[in-house]
């Protein structure tokens, strides 16, 4: 099948980060993928894309980099172009200005069209032009899709006439899978001191001022406990002045933006996720994956799902500070909560977030709007059936 993925830019982020292993697997069971990131000064790729991956920059592509309603305008036609000479079964888009695009650029040329956010839409701080663009344009996508069944009912309400919404989840990257669970590696020194971690920009909505004041207040009960919070923006400042004058420097680390996520995850013995919103929190996954037991606000999307309702995670009332100081003092405290809580975590993710289980749930999606897969190669059948190493130790 031919499948060409838009996406904004593949810098460092989580939609990034989808779109390069969506492509990758892809191309690997031998669907011909091409992808497109529309950034207007084109860029780099942060993650890696497979050479089988046809990679067109559209700044290149329409002999501008200008920005401008001119510039954008020349772009819309480039890519217009672009999928009538490639004519691919499907294109897929992500993130709201590049939907808005792909569904002015394939309007009248028989093409089915996925649009997909990545984020919680209905919380989405977007401008009301963008909003009204997504009101008028979205019904003519063949299908959008959300990542939350809590966004499903509201968006629905919000844009009224979608044909098809759909849910459909981030998947987990392979070798991610295959990661051996935080805290095992038999060669890493014993740490005398354990780790409470949190990761995410320095922006307001994820309320790294709330984790801190909660932390604060049971820095006397968890004495051998530090906070670390990975990430860079904004709110650094306002961040390190909280830590100064509530007199936790030796006790709360704001590192800097890592590369090496996972192993950062991985020396932690615990996790936090203390955001007001989000959509499909890629952090969250990737810590349950890695075995961290987590507590998380249960902001309106994302983490009662990943969670299945506080089963595998535990889920505090949203913005709540005493409740989440009174959780993490219990996270904290209790040796064998942390154990069953990580074991939990990672066996229920990685059987249900697997790559093999969202590819297969993508092809669902393409077959709805009439976009058949063609007949897998023996490679592809294997890579969608095969179970991941935690079911097949059994389901939770």
């Amino acid at each position: 099948m031919k499948i060409m993925l838009l996406v904004s830019s593949m810098h460092a982020g989580g939609a990034e980060r989808v779109a390069a292993t969506l492509v990758n697997a892809w191309s690997a069971r031998g669907d011909r993928v091409t992808l497109v990131p529309t950034f207007s000064s084109k860029g780099t790729c942060f993650y890696p894309v497979s050479d089988a991956v046809d990679l067109v920059w559209l700044a290149d592509r329409a002999g501008t980099r200008a920005k401008g309603p001119m510039a954008a305008f020349t772009r819309l036609r480039a890519l217009r172009r672009l999928v009538q000479e490639q004519a691919p079964d499907v294109v897929v888009s992500f993130l709201t200005n590049v939907n808005v695009a792909a569904i002015l650029a394939t309007r009248g040329l028989n093409v089915p069209l996925i649009v997909c956010e990545r984020t919680n839409p209905v919380l989405q701080k977007v401008s009301p032009i963008w909003k009204r663009l997504r009101r008028a344009l979205y019904p003519r996508a063949d299908m959008v899709t959300v990542q939350a069944e809590d966004t499903v009912e509201p968006f629905a309400k919000q844009v009224p006439g979608i044909k098809r919404l759909a849910v459909i989840p981030n998947p987990l990257p392979a070798d991610l899978v295959d990661a051996p669970p935080a805290g095992v590696d038999p060669i890493a020194p014993r740490a005398v001191r354990k780790r409470l971690m949190a990761m995410g920009r320095l922006v307001g909505e994820k309320q790294f001022d709330l984790l801190i004041e909660a932390f604060a207040g049971l820095t006397g009960d968890i004495p051998d406990w530090d906070l670390w919070i990975w990430g860079e923006g904004p709110k650094r400042a306002a961040l390190e002045a909280q830590v100064t004058q509530a007199g936790l420097g030796h006790r709360v680390r704001l590192p800097g933006r890592t590369e090496s996520p996972w192993d950062e995850l991985a020396l932690a013995q615990a996790f936090v996720l203390s955001s007001s919103v989000e959509g499909f929190p890629n952090v969250l996954l990737e810590a349950m994956a890695l075995g961290l037991p987590c507590a998380a606000f249960d902001c309106p999307s994302g983490p009662r799902e990943m969670t299945r309702d506080g089963r595998d995670g535990l889920l505090v009332p949203a913005n709540d500070v005493a409740a989440l100081r009174d959780t993490l003092r219990r996270l904290m405290s209790d040796d064998d909560l942390r154990g069953d809580l990580g074991e939990r975590a990672a066996r229920a993710v990685r059987r249900r977030y697997s790559l093999p289980a969202v590819l297969a749930q993508w092809d669902a999606l393409f077959a709805q709007v009439g976009a058949h897969p063609a007949q897998a190669s023996a490679d592809a059948n294997e890579l969608i059936s095969q179970p991941d190493a935690a079911a097949r130790q059994g389901t939770p």
